[in-house]
C-alpha cells in the first residue's frame, strides 16, 4: 500500500473508532447515572485553568463550535455547575466559573472516566503502543493548537 492510501485508511480508522468509543463511553457514564463526557472535560478545563475561563478560550481548548459551547454551558449554568460572569470592559465577552458543585461533580466522575479510558481505549493498545499514540498525538497536537481555531 501507498504512503497516502495508508494513511487515508488510518485517518478512517482513527474516525470510526473515536465515534465509537465515545459512544461507548457515553453510554457507560449514562448507566453509571453520571453525565456525558463532554460534561466532565468542560468541569476538568475550567479546574485545570483555575476556575475560570473566557467562554471562547473554553471553547478553543475543547475544540468546540461556539454554538455548542454555549448550549453545553446553558446546561451546566442551569444545573449549578457552572456560573457566568461578564468581563469588565467588554460587553459580549464572558467566563465561564466553575461553581464547589460542579467542582464536586468533576472529582466524583473522574474515577468511572478514567476506568473507562483504561478499558476502552486501552483495550487493545500494550504500554509501547499507548506510548507511540500519545506521542503521535501530542505531535499533532503541538503542531496544529495555536494555528487552527
Amino acid at each position: 500500500m501507498t504512503r497516502e492510501k495508508t494513511i487515508l485508511a488510518a485517518w478512517s480508522r482513527f474516525l470510526g473508532a473515536h465515534a465509537l468509543m465515545l459512544r461507548a463511553m457515553d453510554a457507560e457514564m449514562k448507566a453509571a447515572s453520571l453525565p456525558s463526557m463532554a460534561v466532565y472535560d468542560v468541569l476538568l478545563e475550567l479546574d485545570r485553568s483555575g476556575g475560570r475561563l473566557r467562554i471562547g478560550e473554553l471553547a478553543n481548548r475543547l475544540v468546540i463550535e461556539p454554538y455548542n459551547m454555549t448550549r453545553l454551558l446553558d446546561r451546566l449554568e442551569k444545573a449549578g455547575l457552572l456560573r457566568r460572569e461578564r468581563v469588565a470592559g467588554d460587553r459580549r465577552g464572558a467566563f465561564a466559573v466553575l461553581t464547589q458543585e460542579g467542582a464536586a461533580l468533576r472529582e466524583r466522575i473522574w474515577p468511572h472516566y478514567r476506568r473507562l479510558i483504561v478499558e476502552i481505549f486501552g483495550a487493545t493498545l500494550t504500554a509501547r503502543d499507548a506510548e507511540l499514540v500519545a506521542r503521535i498525538f501530542g505531535d499533532m497536537v503541538g503542531r496544529l493548537r495555536d494555528t487552527v481555531r
